[in-house]
Protein backbone atom coordinates (compact mmCIF):
# COMPACT_ATOMS: atom_id res chain seq x y z
CA UNK A 1 0.00 0.00 0.00
CA UNK A 2 2.84 2.41 0.79
CA UNK A 3 4.12 2.44 -2.82
CA UNK A 4 0.62 3.03 -4.18
CA UNK A 5 -0.04 5.82 -1.69
CA UNK A 6 3.22 7.57 -2.60
CA UNK A 7 2.44 7.29 -6.31
CA UNK A 8 -1.05 8.66 -5.71
CA UNK A 9 0.36 11.55 -3.70
CA UNK A 10 2.92 12.26 -6.43
CA UNK A 11 0.16 12.49 -9.05
CA UNK A 12 -1.91 14.73 -6.79
CA UNK A 13 0.98 17.05 -5.94
CA UNK A 14 2.25 17.25 -9.53
CA UNK A 15 -1.22 18.26 -10.71
CA UNK A 16 -1.49 20.77 -7.86
CA UNK A 17 1.84 22.44 -8.70
CA UNK A 18 0.93 22.46 -12.39
CA UNK A 19 -2.32 24.24 -11.55
CA UNK A 20 -0.36 27.04 -9.88
CA UNK A 21 1.10 27.87 -13.29
CA UNK A 22 -2.01 27.31 -15.38
CA UNK A 23 -1.12 30.18 -17.69
CA UNK A 24 2.47 28.88 -18.05
CA UNK A 25 3.69 32.39 -17.30
CA UNK A 26 4.82 32.01 -13.68
CA UNK A 27 8.49 31.58 -14.60
CA UNK A 28 8.44 33.29 -18.04
CA UNK A 29 10.71 34.12 -19.76
CA UNK A 30 12.78 31.58 -17.78
CA UNK A 31 12.49 27.84 -17.47
CA UNK A 32 11.74 26.29 -14.09
CA UNK A 33 15.41 25.35 -13.63
CA UNK A 34 16.60 28.84 -14.58
CA UNK A 35 14.14 30.26 -12.06
CA UNK A 36 15.53 27.96 -9.37
CA UNK A 37 19.07 29.18 -10.10
CA UNK A 38 18.00 32.84 -9.95
CA UNK A 39 16.17 32.17 -6.68
CA UNK A 40 19.25 30.50 -5.17
CA UNK A 41 21.46 33.41 -6.22
CA UNK A 42 19.02 35.95 -4.80
CA UNK A 43 19.17 34.29 -1.40
CA UNK A 44 22.94 33.66 -1.41
CA UNK A 45 24.52 36.95 -2.53
CA UNK A 46 28.00 35.47 -3.04
CA UNK A 47 27.80 31.95 -4.49
CA UNK A 48 30.29 29.74 -6.31
CA UNK A 49 29.12 27.90 -9.42
CA UNK A 50 30.22 24.63 -7.82
CA UNK A 51 28.02 25.32 -4.80
CA UNK A 52 25.06 25.99 -7.09
CA UNK A 53 25.65 22.75 -8.97
CA UNK A 54 25.73 20.76 -5.73
CA UNK A 55 22.75 22.47 -4.10
CA UNK A 56 20.51 22.11 -7.16
CA UNK A 57 21.99 18.82 -8.44
CA UNK A 58 22.64 20.17 -11.92
CA UNK A 59 24.96 18.91 -14.64
CA UNK A 60 28.09 21.09 -14.68
CA UNK A 61 27.99 21.67 -18.44
CA UNK A 62 24.31 22.57 -18.37
CA UNK A 63 24.85 25.01 -15.50
CA UNK A 64 27.88 26.59 -17.22
CA UNK A 65 25.85 27.25 -20.38
CA UNK A 66 23.01 28.69 -18.32
CA UNK A 67 25.30 31.04 -16.40
CA UNK A 68 26.98 32.14 -19.62
CA UNK A 69 23.55 33.04 -20.97
CA UNK A 70 22.70 34.92 -17.76
CA UNK A 71 25.97 36.84 -18.05
CA UNK A 72 25.23 37.73 -21.68
CA UNK A 73 21.79 39.00 -20.64
CA UNK A 74 23.29 41.12 -17.85
CA UNK A 75 21.72 39.08 -15.04
CA UNK A 76 24.92 37.91 -13.34
CA UNK A 77 28.59 38.74 -13.04
CA UNK A 78 31.12 35.89 -13.13
CA UNK A 79 34.54 36.24 -11.52
CA UNK A 80 37.20 33.99 -9.97
CA UNK A 81 36.47 33.07 -6.35
CA UNK A 82 38.59 34.85 -3.75
CA UNK A 83 39.08 31.54 -1.92
CA UNK A 84 39.99 29.43 -4.96
CA UNK A 85 40.66 30.99 -8.37
CA UNK A 86 39.73 27.69 -10.03
CA UNK A 87 36.16 28.26 -8.89
CA UNK A 88 33.81 30.89 -10.31
CA UNK A 89 31.94 33.31 -8.10
CA UNK A 90 28.45 34.16 -9.35
CA UNK A 91 26.84 37.44 -8.28
CA UNK A 92 23.46 38.83 -9.32
CA UNK A 93 23.49 42.23 -10.99
CA UNK A 94 20.80 44.82 -10.26
CA UNK A 95 18.95 43.55 -13.34
CA UNK A 96 19.30 39.97 -12.16
CA UNK A 97 17.99 40.84 -8.70
CA UNK A 98 15.00 42.59 -10.26
CA UNK A 99 14.26 39.46 -12.31
CA UNK A 100 14.58 37.25 -9.23
CA UNK A 101 12.33 39.58 -7.22
CA UNK A 102 9.67 39.41 -9.95
CA UNK A 103 9.80 35.62 -10.01
CA UNK A 104 9.59 35.51 -6.22
CA UNK A 105 6.60 37.85 -6.25
CA UNK A 106 4.78 35.71 -8.84
CA UNK A 107 5.49 32.56 -6.85
CA UNK A 108 4.24 34.12 -3.61
CA UNK A 109 1.06 35.28 -5.32
CA UNK A 110 0.43 31.82 -6.76
CA UNK A 111 1.03 30.04 -3.45
CA UNK A 112 -0.98 32.70 -1.63
CA UNK A 113 -3.87 31.99 -3.96
CA UNK A 114 -3.60 28.29 -3.15
CA UNK A 115 -3.45 28.94 0.61
CA UNK A 116 -6.51 31.17 0.41
CA UNK A 117 -8.56 27.99 -0.02
CA UNK A 118 -7.05 26.46 3.15
CA UNK A 119 -8.69 27.41 6.48
CA UNK A 120 -6.26 29.44 8.65
CA UNK A 121 -6.34 26.80 11.37
CA UNK A 122 -5.14 24.12 8.92
CA UNK A 123 -2.17 26.04 7.53
CA UNK A 124 0.19 25.26 10.40
CA UNK A 125 -0.79 21.57 10.13
CA UNK A 126 -0.05 21.69 6.41
CA UNK A 127 3.40 23.22 6.96
CA UNK A 128 4.18 20.71 9.73
CA UNK A 129 3.15 17.80 7.50
CA UNK A 130 5.42 19.06 4.71
CA UNK A 131 8.35 19.35 7.13
CA UNK A 132 7.69 15.82 8.37
CA UNK A 133 7.72 14.43 4.82
CA UNK A 134 11.07 16.10 4.15
CA UNK A 135 12.54 14.79 7.41
CA UNK A 136 11.33 11.21 6.90
CA UNK A 137 12.63 11.08 3.33
CA UNK A 138 15.99 12.56 4.38
CA UNK A 139 17.62 9.23 5.27
CA UNK A 140 14.69 8.40 7.53
CA UNK A 141 15.93 10.49 10.45
CA UNK A 142 16.12 14.05 11.64
CA UNK A 143 19.40 15.41 10.33
CA UNK A 144 21.28 18.40 11.58
CA UNK A 145 20.35 21.59 9.70
CA UNK A 146 22.72 22.70 6.96
CA UNK A 147 23.62 26.14 5.65
CA UNK A 148 21.71 25.54 2.43
CA UNK A 149 18.54 24.82 4.43
CA UNK A 150 18.35 28.48 5.46
CA UNK A 151 16.40 30.78 3.13
CA UNK A 152 16.33 34.57 3.20
CA UNK A 153 12.98 36.15 2.36
CA UNK A 154 10.96 39.27 2.89
CA UNK A 155 8.68 39.65 5.92
CA UNK A 156 5.24 38.06 5.90
CA UNK A 157 2.27 38.64 8.20
CA UNK A 158 3.41 38.52 11.82
CA UNK A 159 7.14 38.65 11.06
CA UNK A 160 7.61 42.26 12.17
CA UNK A 161 5.99 41.39 15.48
CA UNK A 162 8.29 38.37 15.71
CA UNK A 163 11.32 40.69 15.35
CA UNK A 164 10.16 42.71 18.36
CA UNK A 165 9.34 39.67 20.49
CA UNK A 166 12.54 37.75 19.75
CA UNK A 167 14.83 40.75 20.22
CA UNK A 168 13.25 41.45 23.60
CA UNK A 169 13.36 37.81 24.73
CA UNK A 170 16.87 37.01 23.53
CA UNK A 171 18.56 40.15 24.82
CA UNK A 172 16.90 39.70 28.20
CA UNK A 173 17.96 36.05 28.40
CA UNK A 174 21.53 36.55 27.13
CA UNK A 175 22.44 40.02 28.43
CA UNK A 176 19.87 40.86 31.10
CA UNK A 177 18.54 43.92 29.25
CA UNK A 178 15.26 45.36 30.49
CA UNK A 179 12.05 46.37 28.70
CA UNK A 180 13.58 49.66 27.52
CA UNK A 181 15.21 47.68 24.72
CA UNK A 182 11.89 46.14 23.71
CA UNK A 183 10.43 49.64 23.51
CA UNK A 184 13.29 50.79 21.26
CA UNK A 185 12.89 47.80 18.92
CA UNK A 186 9.11 48.29 18.80
CA UNK A 187 9.54 51.92 17.73
CA UNK A 188 12.07 51.01 15.03
CA UNK A 189 9.83 48.29 13.62
CA UNK A 190 6.70 50.45 13.83
CA UNK A 191 8.42 53.27 11.94
CA UNK A 192 9.34 50.84 9.17
CA UNK A 193 5.86 49.29 9.02
CA UNK A 194 4.13 52.66 8.84
CA UNK A 195 6.34 54.34 6.26
CA UNK A 196 9.16 52.91 4.16
CA UNK A 197 10.32 53.04 0.54
CA UNK A 198 10.74 49.42 -0.69
CA UNK A 199 13.32 50.58 -3.23
CA UNK A 200 15.51 52.05 -0.50
CA UNK A 201 14.60 50.11 2.64
CA UNK A 202 14.14 46.42 3.29
CA UNK A 203 13.75 43.72 5.94
CA UNK A 204 15.07 40.17 5.59
CA UNK A 205 13.85 37.15 7.49
CA UNK A 206 16.07 34.06 7.67
CA UNK A 207 13.88 30.95 7.60
CA UNK A 208 14.81 27.39 8.55
CA UNK A 209 12.34 24.53 8.27
CA UNK A 210 9.43 26.92 7.90
CA UNK A 211 10.21 29.08 10.94
CA UNK A 212 12.05 32.40 11.29
CA UNK A 213 15.52 32.12 12.81
CA UNK A 214 17.03 35.53 12.05
CA UNK A 215 16.43 39.02 10.74
CA UNK A 216 18.02 42.32 9.78
CA UNK A 217 16.82 45.70 8.51
CA UNK A 218 18.28 48.23 6.07
CA UNK A 219 16.73 51.70 6.44
CA UNK A 220 17.52 55.24 5.35
CA UNK A 221 19.63 57.24 7.75
CA UNK A 222 19.21 60.96 8.38
CA UNK A 223 22.53 61.68 6.65
CA UNK A 224 22.22 62.00 2.83
CA UNK A 225 23.36 58.95 0.87
CA UNK A 226 23.56 56.85 4.02
CA UNK A 227 21.78 53.60 4.91
CA UNK A 228 21.63 52.10 8.39
CA UNK A 229 21.79 48.41 9.30
CA UNK A 230 19.52 47.66 12.25
CA UNK A 231 18.31 44.83 14.47
CA UNK A 232 20.56 41.99 13.32
CA UNK A 233 19.39 38.86 15.15
CA UNK A 234 20.09 35.13 14.88
CA UNK A 235 18.33 32.50 16.99
CA UNK A 236 20.70 30.46 19.21
CA UNK A 237 19.82 27.14 17.56
CA UNK A 238 20.60 28.57 14.11
CA UNK A 239 24.03 29.96 14.98
CA UNK A 240 26.94 28.35 13.19
CA UNK A 241 25.00 28.06 9.93
CA UNK A 242 26.23 31.34 8.45
CA UNK A 243 22.87 33.03 9.01
CA UNK A 244 24.32 36.27 10.35
CA UNK A 245 26.89 36.40 7.56
CA UNK A 246 24.19 36.03 4.91
CA UNK A 247 21.94 38.62 6.54
CA UNK A 248 24.72 41.20 6.72
CA UNK A 249 25.78 40.33 3.16
CA UNK A 250 22.24 40.80 1.87
CA UNK A 251 21.99 44.16 3.62
CA UNK A 252 25.32 45.35 2.18
CA UNK A 253 24.45 44.18 -1.35
CA UNK A 254 21.05 45.86 -1.21
CA UNK A 255 22.49 49.14 0.06
CA UNK A 256 25.01 49.16 -2.80
CA UNK A 257 22.40 48.41 -5.44
CA UNK A 258 20.07 51.06 -4.01
CA UNK A 259 22.78 53.67 -4.60
CA UNK A 260 23.78 54.50 -1.03
CA UNK A 261 27.32 55.80 -0.54
CA UNK A 262 27.80 54.34 2.93
CA UNK A 263 26.21 51.91 5.38
CA UNK A 264 26.39 52.65 9.10
CA UNK A 265 25.28 50.90 12.28
CA UNK A 266 25.26 51.30 16.05
CA UNK A 267 25.98 48.38 18.34
CA UNK A 268 27.48 47.60 21.75
CA UNK A 269 30.84 46.09 22.60
CA UNK A 270 29.30 43.08 24.37
CA UNK A 271 27.97 41.81 21.03
CA UNK A 272 31.31 40.30 20.02
CA UNK A 273 29.98 37.83 17.42
CA UNK A 274 28.17 40.61 15.57
CA UNK A 275 31.26 42.82 15.66
CA UNK A 276 33.32 40.05 14.04
CA UNK A 277 30.73 39.86 11.27
CA UNK A 278 30.91 43.58 10.65
CA UNK A 279 34.70 43.44 10.39
CA UNK A 280 34.46 40.55 7.95
CA UNK A 281 32.21 42.60 5.69
CA UNK A 282 34.52 45.59 5.69
CA UNK A 283 33.00 47.83 8.36
CA UNK A 284 35.34 49.95 10.45
CA UNK A 285 34.79 51.16 14.00
CA UNK A 286 34.67 54.97 13.96
CA UNK A 287 33.74 55.85 17.55
CA UNK A 288 32.67 54.41 20.88
CA UNK A 289 31.22 55.85 24.06
CA UNK A 290 30.21 54.42 27.46
CA UNK A 291 26.52 54.71 28.29
CA UNK A 292 23.89 53.21 30.54
CA UNK A 293 20.92 51.84 28.65
CA UNK A 294 18.49 48.93 28.93
CA UNK A 295 19.41 48.55 32.60
CA UNK A 296 23.09 47.84 31.90
CA UNK A 297 26.43 49.65 31.66
CA UNK A 298 27.50 49.38 28.03
CA UNK A 299 29.94 50.79 25.50
CA UNK A 300 28.12 51.95 22.38
CA UNK A 301 29.94 51.73 19.06
CA UNK A 302 29.40 53.40 15.68
CA UNK A 303 30.56 51.44 12.64
CA UNK A 304 30.78 52.52 9.00
CA UNK A 305 31.21 50.84 5.60
CA UNK A 306 32.20 52.80 2.49
CA UNK A 307 30.05 51.22 -0.21
CA UNK A 308 32.48 52.32 -2.88
CA UNK A 309 34.90 49.69 -1.58
CA UNK A 310 34.69 45.92 -2.02
CA UNK A 311 34.49 44.54 1.55
CA UNK A 312 35.76 41.13 0.41
CA UNK A 313 39.03 42.39 -1.06
CA UNK A 314 41.84 42.34 1.49
CA UNK A 315 43.34 45.58 0.18
CA UNK A 316 40.05 47.40 0.74
CA UNK A 317 39.56 46.28 4.35
CA UNK A 318 40.11 48.90 6.99
CA UNK A 319 41.58 48.12 10.44
CA UNK A 320 39.35 48.37 13.50
CA UNK A 321 39.63 51.79 15.12
CA UNK A 322 41.87 51.87 18.17
CA UNK A 323 44.03 48.96 16.99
Amino acid sequence: MTVQEIRAFNRFYTNLIGALDYSRSLHAPYTLTESRVLYELAHSPRTDAADLRTALRLDSGYLSRMLAGFEKDGLVELAPSEKDTRRRRVTLTARGRAAADLLDERSREAIGSLLSTVPPGDRSRLAAAMREIREILSDGRRRAPRREDVVLRGPGPGDLGWIVQRNASLYTAEYGWNSDYEGLVARIVADFAEDHDPHLERVWIAELDGRPVGSVMCVRDKAPGTARLRLLLVEPDARGLGVGDRLVGACVAFAREAGYRELVLWTNDVLSAARRLYLRHGFSLVSEEPHRSFGADLVGQDWRLDLGLDPHRAEDRQPEAGK
